[in-house]
């Protein structure tokens, strides 16, 4: 989903705050694609593939519509870090239903410092990416922006950022997990990295 004139985010929130069902719906839902890198980034580290991304930020997306009256901050940050937080639950209930543990407020302490060094990560791609950012851009929450821009790529692009940047993955290492050559890699990596600065630089 991407933002359109209506749709910024400031008014948005301004609208949802005050009650507007409609807005709180389409504000949240400018924040899926965010959540669901995060989310693919934990279920990758530690549920092997056995929960779909998607699927946990669909509930993760229910949850903050159900409970967006609990939310007291001001500003799209705010916002985007109480999501991190709803993410957070989410994903820890998922881990402990799989690995059969009780609750532990660690596990929640671990996944929210890891969740926060992934939006950490995916500010840092996105200055290397992004050499002029608009001044719409600037005001608007980098790491969001680049989930964003990223989901508008075609699948490949998008995987081996993802494998390359977020997971750390060395270019042999991506080779065998896309079942391509090294070579091959290394030139899809440099022709994503140009269609993202593209997107980037068209990005509101």
């Amino acid at each position: 989903m991407t933002w359109t004139a209506g749709d910024d985010p400031a008014t948005l929130l301004q609208l949802a705050r005050n009650g507007d069902d409609e807005a709180t719906g389409r504000l949240l839902g400018h924040y899926r694609r965010y959540l669901v890198l995060l989310a693919r980034l934990q279920i990758d580290r530690r549920l092997q593939a056995k929960e779909d991304a998607s699927d946990v930020v669909q509930e993760t997306l229910l949850r903050a519509h159900r409970s967006f009256t609990d939310f007291r901050g001001d500003n799209e940050p705010e916002l985007v870090a109480w999501l991190r937080t709803i993410l957070v639950n989410q994903l820890a209930d998922l881990v402990r239903y799989h690995e059969a543990k009780r609750r532990d407020i660690r596990l929640e302490r671990r996944l929210h410092d890891e969740m926060n060094r992934s939006s950490d990560n995916l500010n840092r791609v996105l200055a290397a990416s992004q050499t002029s950012p608009s001044d719409d851009a600037a005001r608007r929450e980098q790491a969001v922006l680049f989930a964003n821009a990223l989901g508008e790529l075609p699948e490949h692009y998008r995987e081996v950022i993802v494998l390359h940047h977020l997971e750390g993955l060395t270019f042999a290492d991506v080779a065998r997990r896309m079942n391509r050559t090294v070579d091959g890699v290394e030139k899809l990596w440099t022709r994503a990295l140009v269609r993202l600065r593209r997107l980037l630089g068209n990005t509101p």
